[in-house]
């Protein structure tokens, strides 16, 4: 009796099996689809007479969306056709949330470039009439700068070290308690910090209004950034680190100083970075506390001074078209401002990375 040998290719895939490819769309489809549909859209818009362009928008999401459904569906199976149903709406939204992202900046620069120069840059308002060109920003800038430079002084180290504690040391109803209580003041709103800051300090205190009190409020808004962000990256530091570092008889404290924190410090940077970010915009408590001043003030302790958000407020307040053109110019350098410190923030995260074989 012969045996019957089944002879199987080396790839082990047998020829009588049945084949795992499937038909698949072009990988220009889903751009060409997006194409049509807008040309589409636009002859629709045209002939129905549409005045919106919002309207055009979305006949465009919706051919779009619909058509690749469809044609994922006829040639690529049910199973792939909600892959890429999900897939452009994903992309749509992403679109969307874009949009006036950019429509902001372009419109913002096309607006704030009319007076933004380096004689804007480095002039005050004071003497100048606010009815007439001329003037700048030096003092609001400085008087940012100082603002959040103190704030950062006093939110950092508080922040940094109260993450430590609740995830190093943090244990029963305190670490819960502190927990509760920086969830709380992630949630206040800028100017609950800003009238407490004013009640305490201006009136029960009697200090006068000066940058160092709107600093104090705008590190009430920055601790509870701080102590998350840096909470969340000493969290990722692996335990056999600390435990190795341990069992070679280094105390908890030195093992913190010398192996948490150095692995922790690109985030913990991050963190720290965006927390800036997030104050440096802040126009509520500076309107309470700082008083704004058109004068140049580089002591923030003592008398009145401006800030950059005040600034564009004060501005356009005004009511005229040269207050308008410098409060857009001062919106423009807070905006630039703003994006310098996230992209600073993302350079040190890039740097500090431990991937690549790099400390």
């Amino acid at each position: 009796m012969s045996a019957v040998t089944d002879k199987t290719p080396q790839g082990g895939i047998h020829p009588s099996a049945p084949s795992l490819k499937h038909a698949r769309l072009p990988k220009w489809a889903p751009a060409a689809t997006a194409v049509g549909a807008i040309a589409v859209a636009v002859g629709i818009g045209m002939g129905a007479e549409l005045s919106s362009k919002i309207q055009w928008g979305l006949i465009a999401v919706l051919l779009f969306v619909g058509t690749l459904h469809v044609l994922s569906s006829k040639v690529e199976g049910t199973r792939q056709a909600k892959d890429r149903l999900a897939t452009s709406l994903l992309w749509v939204c992403f679109i969307l949330a874009v949009i006036p992202l950019f429509s902001l900046i372009e419109y913002t620069i096309a607006k704030g470039l009319k007076v933004l120069d380096a004689a804007f840059l480095s002039h005050s308002m004071n003497g100048v009439i606010t009815t007439e060109t001329g003037g700048g920003i030096y003092h609001s800038l400085i008087g940012t700068l100082e603002q959040v430079g103190i704030a950062t002084a006093m939110a950092a180290p508080i922040g940094l070290l109260t993450a430590i504690y609740l995830v190093e040391y943090g244990r029963g109803k305190l670490a819960k308690t502190v927990t509760f209580f920086v969830d709380v003041m992630t949630g206040v709103p800028s100017i609950v910090a800003g009238l407490f800051i004013l009640s305490f300090w201006i009136i029960y205190l009697d200090f006068n209004f000066s940058g160092f009190a709107g600093a104090m409020a705008l590190a009430i808004l920055m601790m509870p950034v701080v102590v998350r962000s840096t909470e969340e990256m000493l969290k990722l530091v692996p335990n056999e680190l600390r435990e190795a570092s341990l069992a070679l008889g280094v105390p908890k404290w030195l093992t913190i100083l010398r192996v948490v924190l150095p692995t922790a410090i690109g985030g913990i940077v991050t963190g720290v970075m965006l927390a800036i970010a997030r104050i440096t915009g802040e126009t509520a408590p500076v309107l309470l506390l700082v008083y704004g001043s058109t004068a140049i003030n580089n002591n923030p302790f003592d008398g009145p001074q401006d800030s950059l958000p005040l600034y564009v407020f004060q501005q356009w307040k005004n009511g005229n078209e040269p207050s308008y053109d410098r409060a857009w110019a001062a919106a423009l350098v807070l905006i630039a401002l703003v994006m310098a410190f996230n992209l600073l923030a993302r350079g040190i995260a890039r740097w500090k990375a431990p991937s690549g074989g790099r400390g």
